[in-house]
């Protein structure tokens, strides 16, 4: 039976109303079987209305696992000596984008750690060189926090999009899951500076991290309702055994979906991946979070001699597919649910 408090919720939220602090806890602390599914169809119907049964499809480049961050819960934290270093040179990044142009990817996302060896300069000459081979692609950047300089002369070398999860809104837990070099008050400086110079920019959370709340997870919301973030990454916590996070129990499958489809419903248009950490937990993950709302997923085209050396969490789906395996088996679990993967860059519209 569906709570009726929670239904006039989701119906203001499919409206376009702000939902308050108090609502999205009440949501997170209250829902049923019965409203998890209603919430569940309003937003797959949202998103069949906005994109139809299509799913965009990114390839993400691993570019190098060389991190200055010693962020808690990360498998590639500078602190964890167990980790086989490595970066790609530029020629190997431009190999990875040919292959996955070929297996029809529209999208490069170049992820890395915060590798001081890739400053503006040599930044710029990888973004420019992806931008004049392949100039129908769209280059999404995902390298954390750097300075509005240095994002304004991606953006001129032509970077159009950059992923910064912001991970916790409420600034204790922030500064409980982080060492105390990293500041909160940075991480959502870059991400107005990121949306001011024109990125098509992304944010998110992990659910169920050491320390967060039900109404963290509901601060997370309703930042993301008001920043209105044109991407926003939602995973699991998952631990990894290098890390002092080893021993705690991993995020609720359940909850992330909730917290996508609560994301959908408030932001119709918002690219909203299937995260690999969904793949990760659980075997239909993927498929369960197109089920709920989202449009995209981004399969790996690293190459196989690193996809191994470059795990956040233990377990990732994933890492021994090639290129071509890794988006046939994609295109089959898309099928399977009645969905297509399409070959276009998917970018965000209003």
């Amino acid at each position: 039976m569906l709570n009726d408090k929670i239904k006039n919720l989701i119906e203001n939220l499919k409206q376009g109303k702000k939902l308050s602090l108090q609502d999205f806890t009440y949501i997170l602390e209250n829902y049923s079987k019965d409203d998890f599914d209603y919430i569940k169809d309003t937003a797959q119907k949202l998103a069949i209305e906005k994109f139809g049964k299509k799913i965009y499809f990114r390839g993400i480049i691993e570019f190098s696992n060389i991190c200055k961050n010693d962020c808690i819960y990360c498998g590639i934290r500078r602190s964890n000596d167990n980790v086989d270093r490595y970066r790609l040179t530029k020629d190997e990044i431009l190999e990875c984008c040919q292959e996955g142009y070929e297996f029809g990817y529209r999208t490069f996302v170049l992820q890395s750690g915060e590798d001081g060896h890739f400053t503006d300069e040599v930044m710029v000459d990888v973004v420019k060189s992806i931008r004049e081979k392949f100039p129908d692609c769209a280059i999404t950047l995902s390298i954390g926090e750097r300075s509005r300089e240095s994002y304004q002369k991606l953006f001129y070398a032509g970077a159009n999009r950059f992923l910064l999860r912001h991970e916790a809104a409420n600034k204790e837990l922030y500064e409980k899951i982080h060492p105390a070099v990293q500041k909160w008050e940075e991480r959502f400086r870059c991400l107005k500076d990121l949306k001011e110079i024109g990125y098509q920019v992304g944010a998110g959370m992990m659910v169920g991290v050491p320390h967060q709340s039900l109404e963290n997870l509901a601060e997370d919301l309703v930042f993301i309702q008001d920043f209105r973030p044109h991407m926003v990454g939602i995973g699991p916590f998952i631990p990894h055994k290098d890390t002092p996070y080893r021993d705690e129990k991993a995020g609720s499958i359940e909850v992330s979906l909730l917290c996508l489809s609560l994301v959908r419903i408030m932001l119709p248009n918002v690219l909203l991946p299937s995260t690999t950490a969904l793949g990760s937990l659980g075997g239909d993950g993927r498929q369960q979070g197109v089920l709920h709302g989202c449009n995209v997923v981004m399969p790996n085209l690293s190459p196989m001699s690193v996809r191994k050396k470059y795990l956040l969490y233990d377990n990732k789906s994933g890492v021994d597919l090639d290129a071509k395996t890794s988006i046939e088996t994609l295109r089959k679990q898309m099928e399977d649910i009645g969905y297509e993967v399409i070959v276009t860059r998917g970018d965000f519209k209003e």
